[in-house]
């Protein structure tokens, strides 16, 4: 039971540090392209203040107070203070206990599948990169380079390490995944005219591609293809005046990701078995 509490603990303590990146990776992105710009035009560079994933410490979206140590508790604190502010009690957005609760969830399910190794940190991992795509997405419709590529990466050297024998299949799950939305892409392009979606997303399938092989692929884009339409469709009727806005990609194949990567061996060999393979 400690050892289960221990890892809740830690899960929750890995989302709330997921909240920081979330909310002050695009901005640090933002930053580094209007620099680059500037310096590419030959302007002067603009001064900055400090701002990373360490500075400055954790702060009211609203009024800047700096938050408390024991108001910024994994989930405690949001609880405590009832999802608001402890100085100008504006509203803090129920995204950071939700983030958190995830992380611990996504902690929990990770030892209770491959045990404490390295191979369940390895997984938990690639579950946490996909939260923050998934959340980085919802917020901002970006899919950071700086994410995909080493999630990418990662995956080939998990398969060199535990599973290499499936290194081939990574590679070519790799492949697949990218040209299999970069023809998508293309081809809704050339019929209508508009971009259906953006190359991050043609990355981040890459990325799940080099986890679960190509041969998991199907798995991933169904899930993430059927309950994105399911979604969508639904959003547009309840919201007649958003009819035709960008919907993001990434949360959806991050959740057929999240399947994959924790049931998908399970779900093949029941669908087999289902059909007599």
């Amino acid at each position: 039971m400690f050892i289960w509490l221990l890892v809740l603990m830690v899960g929750l303590c890995v989302g709330s540090f997921l909240n920081v990146v979330i909310t002050r990776l695009p901005v640090m992105l933002i930053q580094q392209w209007r620099s680059e710009a500037l310096a590419a035009l030959e302007q002067p560079e603009e001064v900055q203040e400090r701002f990373d994933l360490i500075w400055p410490g954790s702060l009211c979206p609203a009024c800047r107070t700096p938050i408390k140590w024991h108001d910024n508790l994994p989930l405690i604190g949001w609880l405590k203070r009832r999802g608001r502010c402890a100085a100008c009690h504006g509203r803090i957005s129920p995204q950071y206990p939700l983030v958190e609760l995830a992380g611990g969830i996504i902690a929990l399910a990770t030892v209770a599948l491959f045990g404490l190794t390295w191979q369940a940190l390895f997984i938990a991992a690639a579950c946490y990169t996909l939260l923050v795509l998934a959340v980085i997405d919802l917020r901002t419709q970006l899919l950071p380079d700086t994410l995909t590529l080493p999630l990418l990466w990662a995956g080939l050297v998990y398969q060199l390490l535990f599973q290499p024998l499936m290194l081939p299949a990574a590679v070519i799950g790799a492949m697949v995944g990218y040209l299999v939305l970069w023809s998508v892409y293309w081809l809704f392009k050339l019929v209508t005219g508009k971009e259906g979606m953006g190359y991050g997303d043609f990355k981040l399938l890459a990325a799940l591609g080099a986890w679960v092989g190509w041969q998991t692929l199907p798995l991933v884009l169904i899930i993430s293809a059927g309950i994105g339409a399911l979604f969508g469709i639904t959003w547009q009727l309840m919201h007649k005046d958003q009819r035709g806005l960008p919907m993001p990609f990434g949360p959806f194949l991050a959740l057929g990701g999240w399947v994959a990567l924790l049931m998908g061996d399970t779900l093949i060999a029941l669908y087999l078995t289902a059909v007599g393979v």
